[in-house]
């Protein structure tokens, strides 16, 4: 039934007060900061919301060691130091992810070289990774890209053919689970981020996670200036008076200083009380979502595999005007889509367009210095072609993430999912409008 579309001046399908806002802060959160405060103690490595934090969440991946950060890229990069992996070095990663999976490798001096992605999950290919594998290559980072799981056991076994390390970015990914096991403690080392847009926020912060002792003791020094802080020495911690303690000041290799802080640590303890029942919200709206849309053509939904469970950091749907007689380009046909949708009231975004080895840093290879990392050893030469990674520069032209950081799908009612689907719905039986 033809009927004039919001953006032609009809009423908008989606009610904006139906929007929850993200992130969410109880009375709950705000008590656990205040009580923090209330301690005296806001900061150092034996702070006792840190120290609390970093033990809650090794349980809840199931790793031996966690150490937090003050971002996931601090943590990214911790763990790249702590493998090891410097100068002339090679790391492969996925095409599709943030650009500091790959910061992390340069901030190391070594160099990031990207593979193209699996087009039904968006994550790393594993058929396609071996070939970009050089005797400088020391490490496979797989991004589990907007919470699906990376396919790890096909990665680390190329890994231990190889004799690789794995890290596995797992900034978007808190809770999802690979075959029976939680995402980050699969690989040698795994990585969270606590930026306020995740599903478990804390303003800004970051966990890095092991079950190997060695990497736990490198990437502890590496994010404490190089100093050899033990958790043997948390003993000497007096919460009277929490800013001395037994300390050498002899840094044994170069560091950062990437620790946390109280405040952070409170919050995030809060809210991990809570991200099950929130991963539980999220995967409802995504399966009601996957259902209704599914059902529509030129719509296609995100596929996780059977044996997973995502944390749909983000919900991305493909377009396809093919499908419905739709001749322009597909970036052209998404542009009238969203403007439709958002005018309906739907949160639509893009998150990014380009693939990051397609970013200007990428590119034109700045650098530092003689031209490194890229150039480090002289002679060394990498290039970046966007034909290289054709899957990775499709799904970006032509897909749209339903939400966006300020209104994702965690804290939304199933009221509102319905209302999505609605509007969906109106925009498609009313494409000559959309498109006009």
């Amino acid at each position: 039934m033809t009927e004039r579309l919001a953006i032609r001046g009809g009423t908008p399908s989606v009610p904006a007060a139906l929007h929850v806002r993200w992130p969410v802060i109880t009375v709950e959160d705000k008590a656990a900061v205040q009580a923090a405060l209330d301690s005296g103690i806001i900061g150092g490595p034996y702070a006792p919301q840190v120290k609390a934090l970093e033990e809650e969440w090794a349980r809840y991946c199931g790793v031996r060691h966690a150490l937090t950060t003050n971002s996931g890229t601090a943590a990214l990069h911790t763990a790249v130091a702590a493998g090891g992996i410097g100068t002339g070095d090679q790391v492969i990663t996925t095409a599709f992810t943030f650009l500091a999976t790959a910061l992390a490798v340069l901030q190391n001096n070594a160099v990031p070289v990207f593979v193209d992605i699996d087009p039904r999950t968006y994550n790393i290919d594993p058929a396609k990774i071996e070939e970009r594998i050089t005797r400088r290559t020391k490490a496979i980072i797989p991004v589990h890209i907007h919470g699906c799981p990376a396919d790890m056991d096909p990665i680390l076994a190329i890994a231990r053919k190889h004799g690789l390390l794995v890290i596995e970015d797992a900034a978007q990914a808190h809770g999802s689970v690979y075959r029976g096991r939680k995402v980050g403690g699969i690989g040698d080392m795994g990585i969270f981020s606590f930026q306020a847009s995740k599903n478990l926020p804390c303003g800004e912060g970051g966990i890095f996670v092991t079950s190997r002792d060695d990497l736990q003791e490198r990437a502890n020094r590496f994010r404490m200036f190089g100093e050899d802080i033990r958790d043997s020495d948390k003993r000497a911690f007096d919460p009277a008076r929490p800013l001395d303690g037994v300390r050498e000041y002899n840094s044994l290799m170069l560091g950062w200083m990437y620790r946390s802080n109280e405040l952070s640590a409170a919050l995030c303890r809060s809210q991990l009380r809570r991200l099950d029942d929130s991963l539980a919200q999220t995967r409802r709206n995504a399966a009601y979502l996957t259902e209704q849309l599914g059902r529509m053509p030129g719509l296609r939904p995100p596929f996780i595999p059977p044996d997973c469970a995502s944390g749909f950091y983000q919900y991305r749907l493909r377009l396809d005007p093919r499908a419905l007689g739709v001749g322009i380009p597909v970036t052209e046909f998404r542009a009238k889509v969203m403007a439709a949708l958002k005018a309906e009231g739907v949160e639509v975004s893009l998150w990014q367009t380009v693939p990051v080895p397609g970013q200007t840093l990428f590119q034109e290879q700045g650098g530092y210095g003689l031209g490194c990392p890229w150039k480090c050893p002289l002679g060394q030469e990498v290039k970046y072609d966007l034909a290289e990674y054709p899957e990775t520069v499709k799904v970006l032209s032509d897909s749209m993430v339903i939400g966006s950081h300020s209104y994702p799908l965690f804290p939304q009612p199933q009221a509102l999912m319905e209302r999505y689907v609605g509007a969906f719905q109106r925009v498609f039986a009313n494409l000559d409008q959309v498109l006009a």
